[in-house]
């Protein structure tokens, strides 16, 4: 099994352009992709599918950047690409089906797996709950793993991006029930988070802020209409603190997140990160005029201490 991911630092690209899958391509030109890719790898991406709803709501990642990611990552040469997730919000296939991500699997001829079902291995977790969970064995074949998920506010998790996503995504919901409630991830949803962030590494963390949902989530939110605008970094704390940023947060308003900065899984100071492409309060600002229609940046002519205002 993996244990750590394949770049430490934490390199965090922001992007936009007028097309979410442009602004994909040169997010991920600016990382170091030679090093989290590498020729004869198992890349394994989860998608987030949580339900049965189109793209233009925010709900789910689009298609046509699904599919510039998958042609983007065979210029790596690797072995297999795998598309593997655990809707929790209606069976995987309805999602894939209805909003056409398996039109993009068939053509670009890579496999899928649906992550809510075995074959399975026990994975030990220090949750208060759950001791251990039952999770596809894919987890032990893999080499890369990438999260890429929408932005959203959480009516529980107070956000999601690319930690919750695979926290949420790799549980199987044969097992948990849909929306992956019964056995008790959500009595602890955050502490749940952070023992599945301590076990499964990301290597490549990509957030959408095209169309992001603000107000509540998974599902039922506005959708924002930030054209282009995508994050992707080598670290998932990292990447997640400044999608929370873009919501208005600081680290410790998401407790999964600032835990698992607390236990060394990632950065969450943007001082300590290397910022890329747009600056974060040019960022900050896109994305508070489209979904607020004003201008509200924490971090306004310099970064903003971790605890914010003494």
């Amino acid at each position: 099994m993996r244990t750590c991911r394949r770049v430490s630092k934490p390199i965090v690209a922001m992007m936009k352009d007028l097309r979410e899958e442009d602004s994909l391509t040169k997010a991920l030109d600016l990382l170091p992709m030679k090093e989290i890719i590498k020729e004869g790898d198992k890349v394994v991406i989860t998608p987030n599918w949580v339900k049965n709803k189109p793209p233009y709501t925010g709900t789910v990642v689009g298609p046509c950047t699904l599919q510039r990611l998958i042609k983007y990552i065979k210029n790596f040469k690797p072995l297999k690409i795998i598309i593997a997730t655990g809707s929790g919000g209606d069976p995987t296939p309805t999602v894939m089906n209805s909003v056409g991500y398996d039109k993009i699997i068939k053509e670009e001829k890579v496999e899928f797996i649906d992550l809510n079902y075995g074959p399975y291995v026990t994975l030990a977790l220090g949750h208060t709950y759950i001791k251990e969970i039952q999770i596809n064995n894919l987890i032990d074949n893999m080499d890369v793993l990438i999260s890429f998920t929408q932005l959203k506010h959480h009516e529980e998790a107070t956000m999601s991006g690319g930690i919750k996503n695979i926290a949420l995504g790799w549980p199987p919901a044969e097992i948990h029930g849909f929306p992956k409630k019964k056995l008790g991830i959500h009595e602890d949803l955050h502490g749940f988070i952070v023992s599945m962030a301590q076990k499964i590494p990301i290597d490549l963390t990509i957030v959408s802020a095209d169309k992001a949902m603000i107000g509540t989530g998974p599902s039922t939110g506005k959708s924002v209409d930030s054209k282009g605008l995508i994050l992707a970094g080598t670290d998932p704390v990292a990447v997640d603190t400044i999608g929370a940023r873009l919501l208005g947060f600081l680290p410790q308003a998401v407790y999964y997140l600032y835990q698992t900065y607390k236990a060394g899984i990632g950065e969450a100071k943007p001082e300590n990160m290397e910022l890329k492409g747009l600056t974060l309060e040019e960022a900050e600002r896109l994305f508070s005029l489209s979904a607020y229609n004003t201008e509200i940046v924490l971090d306004k002519g310099s970064i903003k201490n971790i605890h914010g205002n003494q």
